[in-house]
C-alpha cells in the first residue's frame, strides 16, 4: 500500500503550551488533527471553565488564518476543586473531561492530587454529569521504582476508583505497560487508554543508545521491549478502548539539554505520520483510521469528524529543529527518516 486516506483524526492528548510556544506549535497540530485535546497543565494551571474559555481563545488566535480546527479543553484537578465547576464543564461545549495529575508526577504538576480520596465530591459530580477523568496513572511515591509506577498507580489508586465510581468514564492516558494494557482491557464499559507514538516505537534502551538522549526523556518514562510490543497490539489490534493520544509536549531545546532536563517529546510535527509508521509496520495500515479517527471519538461520545487526510509512501527527512520563540525546538526523530508523508490538499495524488 502505497497511499492510504483516513477520515480527518483527532488528537485526544496534546500539550499546546501558551505564548510563543503556543504560536510555534499550534500549526502543526492544526494540518493533521480536526480535533485536540489540549491539555491544561499551564502556570497557572487551567482550572475552571472560564480559564478554559480564555485559553481557548488564545489557541484560536494562533491557529494559521483559515484553519479547521476544533480544541477541546480539560480541566485540572486539584484538591480544591469545586463541585459546582464539574456542573459548569458538563454545560459547555468544549470542556469534556477532567485531568488528574499525582502531584509532582510531571510537568507543572505542582498542583495536582495527593490522593483521589481527597476528591471524592467532585469525582461523584463528575459520574453523575458523565464526565470524563482523565488520568496521568503513575504512582509518585519515591520509594516506587520509576519503572513500575504506572502498575503501582493502578493497584493503589484505580482499582479503587473504578470499585468506588463503575459509571464514571475514565482514560488511562499514555499507557505504557503491558500490565496497563491488560488492566484497561479487563475493565469493562467506560474505561479506556490513549497510546503516545514514542511508547509505541521505542524501548527503554533507545533512551540510552550510544548516551544519554535528552529528546527521548519523557514521563511516563520508555519501558520494556515487551511493554511496547504489547502497546503496540492494544494500538493495532482494533479494539476501540484504544486511541490516539500524542502527548506531543514541547520544551526548548535549552531546557531540555540541561542538567535537570525537562520530561516530554515533540511529536506533533509528525503526528499521525508516526502512527501509520506503527501500523504498517505491523501489517496493519487499515486499521489506522479507526484507531485514529472513530475510537475516540465514539469514546468521548462526539460525532466523528468528517472529510479525510490522505498519506503518501514517500521518504522524508525530519529537520534538525524547528523554531521556538527565541530558542529551538527539537522534534521526536530529528534527522531520520519518515516513510509515510502527509499530503498536502492542494498538490493531490
Amino acid at each position: 500500500m502505497q497511499t492510504i486516506s483516513i477520515t480527518r483524526p483527532d488528537d485526544w492528548h496534546l500539550h499546546l503550551r501558551d505564548g510563543a510556544g503556543l504560536a510555534a506549535v499550534a500549526g502543526f497540530s492544526a494540518r493533521r488533527f480536526a480535533r485536540v485535546l489540549a491539555m491544561p497543565n499551564l502556570q497557572p494551571p487551567v482550572t475552571t471553565v472560564a480559564l478554559a474559555a480564555a485559553y481557548r481563545a488564545r489557541i484560536r488566535a494562533a491557529l494559521p488564518p483559515g484553519a479547521d480546527f476544533t480544541p477541546l479543553l480539560a480541566l485540572y484537578l486539584t484538591e480544591t476543586t469545586a463541585a459546582d465547576e464539574i456542573d459548569r464543564a458538563a454545560a459547555s461545549d468544549f470542556v469534556v473531561g477532567v485531568k488528574c495529575y499525582p502531584a509532582g508526577a510531571t510537568t507543572h504538576a505542582e498542583a495536582g492530587v495527593t490522593s483521589l480520596e481527597r476528591c471524592r465530591a467532585v469525582l461523584e459530580r463528575m459520574e453523575e454529569c458523565d464526565l470524563v477523568l482523565q488520568l496521568h496513572g503513575e504512582a509518585t511515591d519515591p520509594a516506587v521504582d520509576p519503572y513500575d509506577r504506572e502498575s503501582v498507580f493502578i493497584e493503589r489508586e484505580l482499582v479503587p476508583l473504578r470499585r468506588r465510581y463503575p459509571r464514571l468514564r475514565v482514560v488511562l492516558e499514555h499507557v505504557t505497560t503491558r500490565a496497563g494494557v491488560d488492566f484497561v482491557r479487563d475493565g469493562g464499559p467506560g474505561l479506556a487508554a490513549t497510546l503516545t507514538p514514542q511508547h509505541l516505537l521505542l524501548n527503554r534502551g533507545a533512551l540510552f543508545a550510544g548516551g544519554l538522549r535528552p529528546h527521548l526523556y519523557c514521563l511516563p518514562l520508555l519501558k520494556r521491549e515487551r511493554d511496547r510490543e504489547a502497546l503496540v497490539e492494544a494500538a493495532t489490534g482494533g479494539d476501540p478502548r484504544f486511541f490516539l493520544g500524542t502527548d506531543s509536549a514541547p520544551h526548548a531545546r535549552t531546557a531540555k539539554e540541561s542538567a535537570c532536563g525537562c520530561a516530554g517529546v515533540f511529536s506533533a510535527h509528525a503526528g499521525i505520520e508516526l502512527y501509520a509508521e506503527v501500523f504498517a509496520r505491523a501489517g496493519r495500515l487499515e486499521r489506522l483510521d479507526a484507531f485514529a479517527s472513530a475510537h475516540g471519538a465514539d469514546f468521548y461520545r462526539v460525532p466523528r469528524n468528517r472529510g479525510s487526510i490522505t498519506l503518501v509512501r514517500e521518504p522524508w527527512t525530519v529537520p534538525a529543529h524547528y523554531p521556538f520563540g527565541t530558542d529551538q525546538l527539537v522534534p521526536f526523530g530529528a534527522g531520520t527518516t519518515l516513510e509515510w508523508r502527509l499530503l498536502d490538499p492542494e498538490t493531490g495524488p
